[in-house]
């Protein structure tokens, strides 16, 4: 039986991917390498969540020859958005994660998006970045330099917008519904 990728849960074929080949060749052999790299690289918010996070921290740490000689964060993002990689609600919401790390330049992303042919993914984040974040020029720009479509995702073939940020009802100034992105922290000194 044929592994469920992401490409097929959405409907469409997976295509050689160029950046999950550069990712095995700088030693990232498995989804969980990029995802154990995205936690290293300030990722915390998963650091603790799930059963295949559990996983993550019995194995051994993934090196990260850093952004100059690796992977950059936008490469992460999309490596981890991959149609061509297996199917797995966490990986889209960490890519997701990463799309908003500090740094990222939405021109890099959006080219990255289209050769890896996860460009209706990325829009469908940029689209609910923008609802949780309406003031943030990343996401407008993000949102303009990717094609338009008339795609919908099924369902449950993408996570809910809601995965992709972290929500409170209760604040200091008492009941609300507070959204905040989840992005990637600057890594803990040593």
């Amino acid at each position: 039986m044929e592994s469920l990728t992401l490409a097929r849960r959405l409907g469409t074929t997976a295509h050689l991917s160029a950046l999950l080949m550069k990712a095995r060749r700088l030693g990232l052999a498995s989804p969980m390498d990029l995802e154990r790299l995205a936690v290293s690289r300030g990722l915390r918010y998963y650091d603790s969540h799930g059963d295949s996070l559990k996983e993550m921290r019995r194995t051994p740490a993934v090196s990260d020859s850093g952004s100059e000689r690796g992977l950059t964060n936008e490469e992460l993002a999309v490596a981890l958005l991959s149609p061509s990689a297996l199917y797995s609600q966490q990986r889209l919401r960490m890519g997701a994660a990463m799309l908003a790390a500090e740094g990222n330049r939405p021109e890099s992303i959006a080219n990255l998006a289209l050769r890896e042919r996860c460009e209706t993914v990325v829009r469908h984040i940029a689209l609910c970045g923008h609802e949780v974040e309406p003031q943030n020029p990343f996401w407008d720009k993000l949102l303009g330099l990717l094609p338009a479509s008339d795609w919908v995702p099924q369902p449950d073939a993408l996570p809910h917008p809601t995965r992709f940020v972290a929500m409170t009802g209760i604040t200091r100034n008492g009941v609300g519904n507070l959204k905040q992105w989840i992005r990637p922290r600057a890594p803990l000194s040593s």
